[in-house]
């Protein structure tokens, strides 16, 4: 199983989302990344949102996790999810080290509607509202792409 670290960013009642396109499909994710081997995963998000979006992040505590069973021959993904914060920069693009079509300020109330991977837009929306962190979901009920 492979582990995917997140970022749960939010400003003015809205998220902080990488657009991607697979397979005609519009999807949406958290940004954050894939750990080097040796890195923590607090590490990879901040290497991967100052490679990716050119920002300096504050990782705060795990929101929550859950994973996500591959249906083909790749491994099966556990999606941990911070919370945290922008403390330097704008985020922008940097195509050298994301497929990402655009960066996008997605409002709270249309998570639970969006293609996202991992499917987590409700999850979101109760995290919000209830704040407890280090929530262990289970299984993500993913529809694929591409």
């Amino acid at each position: 199983m492979k582990v995917r670290p997140a970022l749960l960013i939010q400003r003015d009642n809205k998220i902080l989302v990488m657009h991607y396109r697979y397979g005609g499909e519009d999807v949406y994710a958290l940004p954050g990344g894939n750990p080097d081997r040796g890195e923590t995963l607090d590490v990879a998000v901040i290497r991967e949102l100052q490679e990716e979006l050119g920002v300096d992040v504050e990782v705060g505590p795990i929101a929550f996790a859950g994973e996500v069973m591959v249906p083909t021959a790749k491994d099966d993904i556990l999606h941990v999810v911070f919370t945290g914060e922008i403390t330097v920069g704008d985020p922008g693009l940097n195509p050298e080290h994301t497929t990402a079509l655009a960066v996008v300020w997605m409002p709270v109330s249309e998570l639970d509607s969006l293609n996202m991977y991992p499917n987590v837009g409700r999850q979101i929306q109760r995290w919000l509202n209830t704040r407890n962190n280090l929530e262990y979901i289970g299984k993500i009920n993913q529809q694929f792409f591409g």
